[in-house]
Formats: C-alpha cells, sequence, structure tokens
C-alpha cells in the first residue's frame, strides 16, 4: 500500500510517500481502509521528534511509529479475532499511528461509527481536536451552563471545536485569534473575539470563569490575571511552535504543577486526552444534532501529505487540513 512515512527526525523533508506493507489487524484491532485523514500538531511534533525530551517514548534515535498521521475516516476491510462490535463495510471514524497511508489498523476502542451527516473529510477531521477540547471543556474544566469562558487559539483544530462545545454548553464565549479568522470565530458562535494583534486579553479588564488555553504564549501569572478569583484555567501543549527545545510546550506544565498546590481559589489544571469509543460517540452525536460542524479549510491528496504538514508548520493554518486518500 502506498503510505507517508519517515526513517528519522527532522522537517517535512524527511517524509516519503513510498510504497509499505499493508498492516494486518491484531485480536482487539480493525483494518480500515482509509478514505480521509486529518493533520494535526500532534503529526508535525512527531516529524520532528520535539520536544526532544519526548523522545523518550517516542523513540530515541528515530520514531518507532514509522507512518505519520493519527486521524481517519474510511471503512472498516476486516476484524481482528475476537472483534464483534464492527464488520467489513461499515464506515467509521478513530484515531491510530499511521492514518496517512491507504489502510490503518487501529485499536477497536479507539474506533467509532462515522457521523451519519458528514463526509469523510469532515468526519477526519474530528477525533483528535474534537476529543481534546470535550475532554478538557466536559471533563477537565466542567464547563457549565451561563459560565464565562475564553479560547485562546479559537481558530485552531481544537479551538474550533472548543467554541461550539462550550456555546453547545451554554456558556458565554470569548475566542482570541489573529485578525483574518476573526469572522470565522464569530461563525462558530463566540459571543465575542479578541484580535490578539491589537490587544491582550490578559492586560484587559474581563476575567472569565474558564481560560482554556490552546496556544502557551503567557506565563501562568498572566493567564490567572485574567480568571475570576475562582476561576480555572486549563492548559493543552498541542500546538505547533518554534522547534528545537528541550521541553517544549511542557515548561509551562511543569510549572503548573509547581505552582498549581499553593494556589487558593482558582485552578489550574492541564488536559490529558485520551482517547475512546465513548468520546466518539458522545462527538459523533453532537455532530449528528448539528452542535459541532467540522471547520475543514484544505484539502491535500495523500502523495502531498508532507506539503500539507508544512502548510501546518508555516502558514498557522485555520481549523482543519485533511488528506484526501
Amino acid at each position: 500500500m502506498k503510505a507517508v512515512a519517515q526513517d528519522r527526525y527532522g522537517s517535512v523533508d524527511v517524509l516519503e510517500f513510498r510504497e509499505v506493507d499493508r498492516p494486518v489487524p491484531a485480536r482487539d484491532e480493525v483494518l480500515v481502509r482509509v478514505h480521509a485523514a486529518s493533520v494535526n500538531a500532534y503529526d508535525w511534533h512527531l516529524m520532528h521528534g520535539d520536544p526532544k525530551v519526548a523522545r523518550a517514548a517516542l523513540g530515541l534515535r528515530r520514531p518507532r511509529a514509522r507512518i505519520r498521521g493519527r486521524d481517519f475516516a474510511g471503512t472498516v476491510e476486516s476484524v481482528g479475532e475476537g472483534v464483534t462490535g464492527f464488520k467489513p463495510g461499515d464506515e467509521v471514524f478513530g484515531e491510530a499511528d499511521g492514518a496517512f497511508a491507504e489502510f490503518v489498523c487501529a485499536k477497536d476502542s479507539a474506533v467509532g461509527p462515522k457521523p451519519a451527516h458528514l463526509t469523510f473529510e469532515q468526519a477526519a477531521a474530528i477525533p483528535l481536536a474534537g476529543n481534546t477540547a470535550l475532554i478538557g471543556l466536559r471533563d477537565v474544566a466542567q464547563l457549565q451552563q451561563g459560565q464565562t469562558i475564553l479560547v485562546n487559539g479559537a481558530s485552531g483544530g481544537v479551538g474550533t471545536f472548543a467554541v461550539q462545545l462550550a456555546k453547545a454548553y451554554g456558556a458565554e464565549v470569548t475566542g482570541v485569534c489573529r485578525t483574518r479568522n476573526i469572522d470565522l470565530v464569530r461563525s462558530l458562535g463566540a459571543d465575542h473575539v479578541i484580535d490578539y494583534t491589537q490587544e491582550d486579553f490578559t492586560r484587559g479588564g474581563q476575567r472569565y470563569d474558564v481560560v482554556l488555553d490552546l496556544v502557551g504564549n503567557h506565563s501562568l501569572g498572566e493567564f490567572r490575571r485574567a480568571l475570576t478569583p475562582t476561576g480555572t484555567l486549563v492548559l493543552s501543549g498541542g500546538g505547533v511552535y518554534e522547534g528545537g527545545s528541550f521541553v517544549g510546550p511542557m515548561a509551562l506544565f511543569l510549572k503548573r504543577r509547581l505552582v498549581a498546590p499553593f494556589v487558593r481559589g482558582q485552578r489550574l489544571l492541564e488536559i490529558t486526552a485520551r482517547h475512546s469509543r465513548a468520546n466518539l460517540t458522545a462527538l459523533r452525536d453532537l455532530a449528528d444534532s448539528g452542535k459541532i460542524a467540522p471547520v475543514v479549510e484544505r484539502t491535500y491528496p495523500l502523495s502531498e501529505a508532507a506539503e500539507a504538514i508544512r502548510y501546518v508548520e508555516v502558514e498557522h493554518a485555520r481549523a482543519k487540513v485533511v488528506i484526501t486518500v
């Protein structure tokens, strides 16, 4: 099968569109014929092996997972022994390393039925970003109706879902983005939009019940300044940043862990996103009910996946970029 693979860490120049062996599903796995896959900052981090401290898990000298891509949507080709929830021909979406390929094997627990009213391209845009936003707002922040929330990085992959989810939960939403993305963030339902090129939300007078940070461009002290006395800060370190550092965005997480036990009133938390079929089901239901809708900025064919990642890295893509297979 054709796939986008890499044998060493580096820029998009290390990616190769080449023939590789077709995977065989293990006992608890589903083999999916991929119709579409989406690009995430996760792919960029794995490609670069950045931050370097993460290589202890990713592979010290070269990536253990050689094929890039994480999100996918497609049809079930075959299932491993013991898998009873899926059968060949089922339309599905989910998460698994190796999605930039004609076929991918995924744990059956990381696969769910595709939203009925979405295309494969739209469905592929949901899993990682949608799951991160869902966990961040529902489970970590425990966002309640009537609360105020600021989403820093509202026009990105996770941010576009976070704005929509926050509105679905009945919150008053402020989105932070650059000038060119203001109309997009408003169209997602944001009640207020801050252009970060013109205004620093940490220096204004507004205070929020929840601040969801998807960028990491402020210190903990600055973020706390934007919170109410009992507000909640939720950190997510998934964005694209200038690479080459040892700890990268994890530095803010480390500081949070040191400071949080001594903070009174405010909660300083972080997202640990784990895939699950239950969350995919929740996202599917939200999509089918019209409460969330994936925003796809661009699509690229599988053979141009390296260019798609380059676009996300250099041009700071808004919403999602999708690979068609």
